[in-house]
């Protein structure tokens, strides 16, 4: 899988599609592409085979309008994240309006014992469309006391603390957890005058 798969709901997942999202000038972002918002959707079951080759046909045939999508995607992602760890007001008005146009195109329908949205066209809003329903869906979580940031100073990802007690401190302990483990232990080594 391309994409870091690691917080508990897809949704937060693509929060993370930021790498070092406090790192300033060392922040990356990995929806560069519309195609990348495809890929992402694809790995996250928002969308099938045969959408995802829709898609992408219709990004080739107007690739101005697939990266307005794209751009309307990273905004939503922002917007969520300001939502959630900033509680921006503004933030959830925007997400709000971008959620009445989500649903504007799709119809809800029953699909065997429950009801989900069903979109009316693949379109290159597609994927947006199905984004924000899930971040609004996500903004409602009745579990969100459990959302956590990693606490490495410029990671920035983040995920549902599933724990026992709680106590979940990086997005990766093999990642950040290892990285800032070992900078504490230098830095202890360092005050006692040692050099490791």
């Amino acid at each position: 899988m391309r994409f870091g798969h690691i917080a508990g709901d897809r949704m937060l997942d693509l929060v993370n599609t930021v790498a070092w999202r406090l790192g300033g000038p060392e922040r990356a972002e990995a929806l560069k592409t519309f195609s990348d918002v495809v890929d992402w959707c694809l790995e996250s079951d928002l969308l099938g085979p045969d959408e995802a080759a829709a898609l992408r046909d219709l990004a080739d045939r107007d690739a101005a309008a697939a990266e307005r999508e794209r751009e309307r995607v990273v905004e939503a992602r922002e917007r969520a994240y300001a939502i959630l760890f900033e509680g921006d007001a503004e933030a959830a008005r925007h997400l709000a309006d971008m959620y009445r146009a989500a649903i504007a195109a799709a119809d809800l329908v029953r699909a065997g014992d429950r009801w989900q949205w069903r979109d009316r066209d693949t379109d290159l809003g597609l994927p947006g469309h199905r984004i924000v329903r899930g971040l609004v869906a996500l903004t409602q979580r009745e579990d969100l006391d459990r959302l956590h940031q990693c606490e490495d100073a410029t990671c920035g990802w983040v995920y549902l603390d599933t724990s026992p007690r709680r106590n979940r401190r990086w997005c990766n302990t093999k990642d950040c957890g290892d990285r800032n483990r070992s900078r504490a232990y230098y830095a202890r080594q360092k005050a006692k005058g040692r050099h490791p």
